[in-house]
């Protein structure tokens, strides 16, 4: 079954090229099919490159699946440009003032670096 992602997200065109079905969301919303709601609160530096990872692996199961991306309120990306981010990301606020529910949650790990001077305690 395929993903639901928006046709602007650059994981979009990715996965069409790779032969993963994705679908838009006229598209989905003309499916009688529940999909499976899965958020991706994505603390990765490198945002474009990690969501069509899970994009990928999430879009090989059998399943319908409507991916929602999710950011930090209080956090800048310096690796993804902010349209990018204010495009394709809500804030956990965001999710919760529209009342939006997941099946599931997907929460990446964020790489922790330290400078060479700084005492690692």
């Amino acid at each position: 079954m395929p993903i639901k992602l928006p046709e602007t997200l650059p994981a979009y065109d990715i996965l069409s090229q790779e032969g993963v079905m994705v679908m838009a969301e006229g598209r989905a919303a003309r499916q009688d099919i529940r999909p499976l709601r899965i958020g991706l609160l994505n603390l990765m530096p490198h945002k474009i490159r990690t969501e069509t990872q899970f994009a990928r692996l999430i879009g090989s199961t059998p399943l319908q699946i409507d991916l929602s991306l999710i950011r930090m309120s209080d956090h800048q990306s310096r690796h993804t440009a902010p349209e990018h981010m204010e495009t394709f990301y809500r804030t956990f606020a965001e999710v919760a003032d529209s009342g939006d529910r997941f099946d599931g949650l997907i929460i990446t790990a964020a790489p922790i670096e330290h400078l060479p001077n700084e005492e690692v305690t």
